[in-house]
């Protein structure tokens, strides 16, 4: 029989298209205390949401446009993924981007259209509300995990409620342009964005998932009988 938390996270996807409805403040308080219950090392509680909606996010939206068409210098702080990219990972990287422009319809050759869908990042994908994340600047590597838990936990916790989300890390692209639109201190560092509503379910973009690897890729059992030899 599978749990509501199995059901909860087979169910969640990465969402891309969202319905014009807004999202109550109370709805959204709860999904960030939510979010809070995360466990971290010493109690640190790292991570910090920024939640925008109406003009505030129009605001933001357009200035990350604006760099982003403009061709401004990508300012981001921290390296997100491995370099060089190993061969395998570029693989299931390149899976993914197929997976999702195809469910545009948009062609492999097709590059102003997968630059038009890029862009889309910046916008929030359109959201009614957008989520930047940030984190202390000065704390340490094993941190970013922490806060990681705490947006797993915000992503799980807006399913909960109904509603759809994805993370964006090319927000984290024009730190510098985020900093000045949302007056964020110097110490705050710009990691990713969140965007956040309820899903259109219907749309193209959200029928598509990725896949996951095998058990045996990413899990080794020490210890353990093996399952012929278990017990039934």
């Amino acid at each position: 029989m599978i749990s509501r938390f199995e059901k909860l996270m087979l169910q969640r996807r990465s969402i891309r298209a969202f319905l014009d409805d807004p999202v109550d403040r109370r709805t959204l308080e709860k999904i960030c205390t939510t979010a809070r219950r995360a466990p971290s090392g010493a109690n640190l509680q790292p991570g910090k949401f920024h939640v925008l909606t109406g003009t505030n996010l129009d605001a933001l939206k357009t200035q990350l446009t604006l760099a982003h068409t403009s061709g401004q210098e990508i300012d981001l702080e921290y390296s997100y993924f491995p370099e060089p990219m190993p061969a395998a990972l570029k693989d299931r990287q390149r899976a993914a981007g197929y997976a999702l422009y195809g469910a545009q319809g948009i062609e492999r050759r097709d590059v102003k259209g997968r630059r038009e869908q890029f862009a889309q990042n910046y916008l929030f994908f359109n959201a009614p509300v957008g989520v930047v994340v940030t984190i202390d600047r000065n704390m340490g590597k094993g941190c970013f995990m922490d806060m990681g838990m705490a947006v797993m936990t915000f992503l799980l916790a807006a399913e909960d409620a109904g509603l759809g989300a994805t993370g964006i890390g090319a927000i984290a692209n024009y730190g510098a342009v985020v900093h000045r639109q949302l007056g964020l201190p110097e110490d705050e560092m710009i990691v990713c964005g969140i965007a956040l509503g309820l899903p259109d379910i219907v749309a193209p973009i959200n029928q598509f998932r990725t896949d996951r690897a095998e058990l045996a890729e990413y899990s080794n059992f020490y210890g353990f009988n093996t399952l012929e030899e278990e017990e039934p």
